[in-house]
């Protein structure tokens, strides 16, 4: 069975171009949709509807940086949710907290400017992480689960800081 980078006829690897990605999602999705099977045998359109799903497992997947570093890692048979692998650093913790105190300030100030600057700062922590990632993954891929982690908490930090900004904005 094909992994979601031969799907998706990308190198298995964490730096995709994400254009080339969106182009081969939508020619593969184009080719699998069960629109295209409507007077097929039910055994051609359950194989088409399981097919597209894949497909856009695959996309969603690779998509995401922190997702497609998950992804990779668990080609190489690490799990990052695992609770044996390593713990998030003091430091980061730490950086956590700050953040979310400055989310709660904000909302209660009604202060989208402070927002829209912990957003960056945010981005900017995960750019610098994700750009960690591309050499940790190859060289040294049980130390990357702790970046994918951190990954994975900034994109949830930055969603909600999104979602924060839209609801005071409303």
């Amino acid at each position: 069975m094909l992994n979601h980078f031969q799907l998706l006829q990308l190198p298995t690897q964490f730096e995709i171009a994400l254009p080339t990605l969106e182009a081969h999602f939508r020619r593969l999705q184009a080719e699998v949709h069960p629109d295209k099977y409507v007077n097929a045998t039910p055994a051609e359109k359950l194989q088409s509807m399981q097919m597209a799903t894949l497909v856009n497992e695959a996309f969603q997947t690779l998509k995401s940086p922190s997702q497609r570093a998950a992804y990779l890692l668990s080609l190489q048979g690490i799990d990052v949710n695992d609770p044996q692998q390593a713990a998030l650093p003091a430091d980061f913790l730490i950086s956590q907290m700050d953040w979310r105190e400055t989310m709660e300030d904000a909302k209660h100030g009604n202060d989208i400017a402070a927002l829209e600057t912990l957003l960056r700062e945010v981005r900017d922590a995960g750019k610098a992480i994700e750009a960690q990632l591309t050499t940790v993954l190859a060289s040294a891929p049980k130390e990357a689960v702790v970046s994918v982690k951190k990954l994975i908490f900034i994109e949830k930090v930055s969603a909600d800081v999104n979602q924060l900004i839209a609801s005071l904005e409303d």
